[in-house]
């Protein structure tokens, strides 16, 4: 689904220019050529505003002063005031960039395109965990060592991520079957050892080093 940009200025061949530029890099625009226009388009759910300072009626500050709180979708000023003080009092507000007019389309694009994923990241933020240069994206379910990922299946995933969150705790066989497999799984917890050998084995072949301790007759636990 297309991303959507509200476009807030009062010259309408600036909006327009913006719009067609927008809709071309695969965005949903939404024009609003005043702030009244503006402040009844917010039902659209704007995932990021464009804004411009100077509007007669209510200005771009004040908009983004009424709006901030019920609005966390970045918002982008763009504006012709360019001294030190005018980005702090945009900033100030309630905005999250400052852009000067005049600015060149490219980079507008790259520096909306930053702002989306950034708020993408602090709304589905990743769980990592990192082991002697091993990061686990407990979100993703990935492993890299040194940026090459490592691939596992499932569950050897599972146990990987039950022994690494449990760093230093030794689960025996029984136990770390059942927070795999779960406590009505019908097997043979003898399974784990063959997980653990291939999680070992690739482990190693890429980075030499041992991760799962064995400690005889109890079990496994993670190396801090």
């Amino acid at each position: 689904m297309a991303y959507k940009i509200m476009v807030v200025d009062d010259e309408k061949m600036l909006t327009g220019l913006l719009s067609d530029h927008l809709r071309d890099n695969g965005y949903l625009p939404y024009v609003a050529n005043s702030a009244q226009e503006a402040l009844e388009q917010l039902g659209t759910e704007p995932d990021l505003i464009l804004l411009d300072i100077k509007m007669p009626g209510m200005n771009g500050l004040e908009l983004c002063k009424t709006i901030r709180e019920h609005v966390a979708c970045p918002i982008v000023f763009l504006t012709a005031l360019a001294t030190e003080q005018d980005t702090i009092n945009g900033l100030m507000t309630g905005g999250d960039d400052y852009i000067t007019k005049p600015f060149s389309l490219p980079a507008l694009t790259a520096r909306i395109a930053a702002h989306l994923r950034r708020d993408v990241r602090r709304a589905n933020p990743a769980r990592l965990l990192s082991s002697h240069e091993l990061l686990i994206n407990l979100s993703a379910r990935t492993v890299h060592y040194q940026k090459n990922e490592i691939p596992f299946s499932r569950r050897e995933f599972d146990i990987i991520e039950c022994l690494a969150t449990n760093a230093g705790q030794v689960f025996d066989r029984e136990r770390l079957y059942e927070a795999v497999w779960g406590l009505e799984a019908e097997g043979d917890s003898g399974v784990i050892r063959e997980h653990i050998r291939k999680i070992r084995q690739k482990l190693k072949e890429l980075t030499g080093k041992e991760y799962i301790e064995t400690i005889w007759g109890v079990g496994y636990r993670w190396n801090r």
